[in-house]
């Protein structure tokens, strides 16, 4: 027998944490509540109420209705009464101090350019994605990503499979992504452990923005990956233990998942804030796709021409604070991450250089007027992994080249699903300064392709 229900008890729940739901992206559609119910100050962190949605597998009702079925009185149907989709759009403005293209034909970072909706700048951050997901039975769910232009293409999908014992669930994520590595799986923390939930949503060109904010990101974390996570999650925290490959999805082969992902995350109250800390750890060794993104021996990403098998070597100790001073929300984020070097002849895909590569990240935003406007300041104390002597025969070699960076930036809220962003970053120290300086003039590539000091706008709009 068919029949539509509609739980009284999500209801209740969506109105208790909806004033109004006027952004409706796939997940809003499915519970009926605004962004601001999951979303801390703006869209992609997390709240408590939004780690528990995911922390179920999307599969929370609210709003809509529910097609469900029943043989012999057990149900075997329990769907949405439509299937949720939504589209993230950005543009930007982005400029650097690299060299300027002088052709009077095309633009580069050093020169500035637009970043429109769906083109394949350099700057990146200018976006064109549809997203399709929902809760797919009681207990489990789907999320899949869809990048629309220039060429249409599946970025990323998984589906958590999370039973209920008790107050936890606990089941297994299978998914694959082409750049968010294998913490896609289950991620709920804020710090940049994936790269999706950090205090900013634009990357930049390079990684520049995201790096100078979250460890784990700049040692490289965010790669493709394929594979399956065992989770446990609960409102005390969670556990994954995900085995998976760097096969991404455009070039994805039968490959075994030689690699593993621990991650364990414990969440409190410290006061009035909401408290988490976690660690990661990623070993084994699988296969990179041809074409898939690797470091090359300046720490830079180059892309593969052939499989072959590289070491996932990386560790990472992270924690989060959210709360309020006075009447203004405000975020705190730390992280410290570390990938070796590669054993033997062997390449570790987090660190291409010859010595540990490692960062120390902190980062805080305030709501300077609350759900409206933020501004957020970042540092990395950062070692590239890069041995000076290899930038400048002048040092002597086992010295590891450091990178800093000072991060800046500006939001404004136009509407709930409508996010401006100012975005600025200096990156300092030796490694910029002897081999990637826009004014060294020994190092050409380089000199072209990285700029210390960038500046962005962007418009991210979610419909």
């Amino acid at each position: 027998m068919k029949k539509i229900v509609l739980s009284v008890t999500t209801v209740m729940i969506a109105a208790a944490f909806a004033p109004e739901a006027s952004a409706l992206p796939v997940f809003a559609r499915q519970t009926g509540m605004a962004c601001s119910a999951c979303h801390f100050q703006h869209f992609p962190l997390l709240n408590r109420f939004g780690r528990a949605f995911k922390s179920a597998g999307f599969t929370m009702m609210g709003a809509q209705a529910v097609v469900e079925e029943e043989d012999n009185k057990e149900k075997t149907l329990s769907i949405p009464s439509n299937l949720n989709m939504a589209i993230l759009t950005s543009l930007g403005y982005v400029k650097n101090n690299s060299t300027p293209d002088t052709s009077g034909v095309t633009k580069n970072l050093g020169n500035g350019y637009w970043a429109l909706p769906g083109t394949q700048e350099s700057g990146g951050d200018s976006e064109a994605s549809l997203f399709i997901g929902g809760r797919v039975s009681e207990f489990a769910g789907f999320l899949s990503e869809i990048t629309l232009a220039p060429t249409a293409a599946l970025d990323s999908a998984k589906m958590p499979i999370l039973f209920p014992v008790g107050n936890a669930r606990v089941g297994f994520v299978p998914f694959t992504t082409n750049g968010q590595g294998a913490s896609y799986s289950m991620e709920t923390l804020n710090t940049g452990a994936n790269a999706i939930h950090s205090m900013s949503n634009t990357v930049g060109p390079n990684g520049t923005f995201i790096n100078a904010i979250s460890a784990q990101q700049y040692i490289g974390t965010a790669t493709g990956a394929t594979g399956i996570g065992i989770v446990a999650t609960s409102d005390m925290g969670f556990f994954n233990l995900t085995k998976y490959s760097q096969s991404d999805i455009v070039n994805a082969q039968p490959a075994a998942l030689g690699s593993t992902y621990l991650r364990l995350v414990g969440l409190f109250d410290l006061g009035d804030w909401d408290a988490g800390v976690g660690i990661q750890n990623w070993s084994g060794s699988s296969a990179i796709s041809p074409g898939s993104a690797t470091f090359n021996n300046e720490g830079i990403y180059t892309q593969g021409s052939v499989s072959m098998m590289q070491q996932t070597r990386a560790s990472a100790i992270d924690g989060q604070l959210q709360g309020q001073i006075g009447d203004m929300p405000l975020g705190i984020y730390a992280s410290y991450a570390r990938a070796p070097a590669a054993a033997g002849d062997a390449i570790n895909t987090y660190n291409g250089g010859t010595m540990t590569r490692s960062s120390f990240n902190i980062a805080a935003e305030l709501g300077i007027l609350p759900n409206l406007a933020t501004l957020g300041v970042a540092i990395r104390q950062g070692k590239s992994g890069v041995d000076q002597g290899y930038a400048n025969a002048s040092v002597a070699n086992g010295v590891n080249a450091t990178d800093n960076a000072f991060y800046l930036t500006a939001t404004y809220k136009l509407q709930q699903n409508m996010l401006a962003r100012l975005s600025y970053v200096s990156n300092s120290g030796s490694f910029w300064s002897q081999a990637n300086d826009p004014k060294n003039t020994t190092n050409v590539t380089n000199k072209q392709v990285l700029g210390s000091k960038t500046t962005m706008m962007n418009m991210y709009v979610l419909f």
